[in-house]
């Protein structure tokens, strides 16, 4: 039994961010129920390693939510799934008669999450967008590149997940831990713009108090000090990280090079600069192999491999942390997939099934809410279940 058992999520999420948001509620042990379109697929349907990871656990129901016996039915789901979270542009679930204050007259409980791009307001809020655009408005992606080169497109999505997903998980949980101290139900709304701009938290700072603006390759965590990726004989990449005095002292001696000392402990931009180069001239004097021998287990300066997917599966401390974890799939065989990072005391992550086939569990749910199989059947022959 998971550590959320009992909470009960109504989940109109398609592509990344809703659904890895839910997929977090569910392997904490909600219930979790999409509400899907056979005419409207998931585009992530297609990915079907992407589909079963994202929708592990969920189940499945269609319904046109054009048909207003759709809506009645969504309607009486949400007196027992009184969570809802929905990722539609501003606008869409209030002309369907789904949004928060139609839904509330139902359920004054109700917690309903909205997640976009922009938000909810603003004159942004009916613009279409994607990660590179919400980073991009942020201006993050202007300081976190190198000078004089224009930003690298990243290969996870940080605006859609540790923007939206996180902060969609986070505004829900305490609205939960509030309407158990008051009984109020409550809106929330996120928006991926916003949420990237606030994770300008190291630097962003320093602007709006002294009106110093962030820039390229200048400052102490985006390549203005020798905290960087420095290239190895045969190509690959190594992370170093030694910003403490006692790590850039053993930095210093696993480089076989004590004579840097002096410079790694200067504040002096000239000598940081020379540090930082002596740094990449010395990572590119081995091959990869020979600096893992150097920076091995027992290395405690913070120089860490550029690992590629495969081998970061293979890594001993994410295969210690239970990183990689097996799922059923529904011919009984496990099917490999990325763990849970929550870990708790007294509760195991929930893994019953990988995301399940389109409107899977349509007839199951409705006939649990109290709906006849002759009601099921004439929902079907009417397009109601779309």
């Amino acid at each position: 039994m998971g550590i959320l058992s009992g909470m009960k999520i109504l989940d109109f999420s398609t592509l990344l961010p809703g659904p890895y948001a839910t997929m977090m509620f569910a392997d904490m042990g909600a219930d979790v129920l999409k509400v899907e379109s056979s005419t409207r697929p998931d585009l992530l349907s297609g990915m079907q390693a992407t589909h079963h990871h994202l929708n592990r656990s969920k189940s499945s129901i269609t319904l046109n939510l054009k048909k207003e016996e759709s809506v009645e039915i969504v309607k009486k789901l949400v007196l027992d799934y009184d969570i809802v979270i929905e990722q539609f542009r501003p606008g869409v679930m209030k002309r369907l008669g789904l949004d928060y204050e139609s839904m509330k007259q139902v359920n004054p409980r109700l917690i309903y999450c909205s997640l976009t791009g922009f938000g909810q307001t603003g004159p942004y809020q009916n613009r279409p967008g994607h990660d590179n655009n919400y980073l991009a408005l942020s201006g993050m992606l202007d300081y976190s590149r190198r000078r004089g080169e224009k930003p690298t497109t990243m290969g996870i999505q940080i605006a859609d997940i540790a923007g939206g997903s996180m902060n969609a998980v986070i505004g829900i949980l305490a609205a939960a831990l509030h309407r158990e101290k008051t009984g109020e139900g409550q809106y929330i709304d996120i928006s991926m713009t916003d949420a990237s701009f606030a994770l300008n938290a190291m630097f962003g700072p320093d602007y709006l108090v002294n009106g110093v603006e962030p820039q390229p390759e200048e400052l102490l965590l985006n390549g203005g000090t020798f905290y960087d990726y420095y290239e190895t004989k045969d190509g690959r990449c190594f992370s170093v990280g030694s910003l403490e005095p006692q790590f850039r002292m053993l930095l210093c001696v696993a480089l076989q090079k004590p004579d840097l000392i002096r410079f790694a402990m200067s504040e002096k931009p000239a000598d940081q600069h020379r540090f930082k180069e002596e740094i990449k001239a010395s990572f590119l004097e081995k091959d990869f192999d020979e600096w893992l021998e150097v920076f091995d287990e027992g290395f405690e300066g913070c120089v860490e491999p550029v690992l590629t997917f495969a081998e970061a599966c293979e890594h001993p401390q994410l295969r210690a942390r239970g990183m990689i974890t097996e799922v059923p799939r529904p011919d009984g065989e496990g099917q490999k997939q990325i763990a849970t990072p929550l870990k708790f005391s007294s509760a195991k992550p929930v893994y019953t099934h990988v995301g399940p086939r389109l409107g899977e569990h349509t007839e199951e749910v409705l006939m649990a809410q109290g709906y006849t199989k002759e009601q099921i059947l004439e929902f079907r022959n009417n397009g109601v279940l779309s």
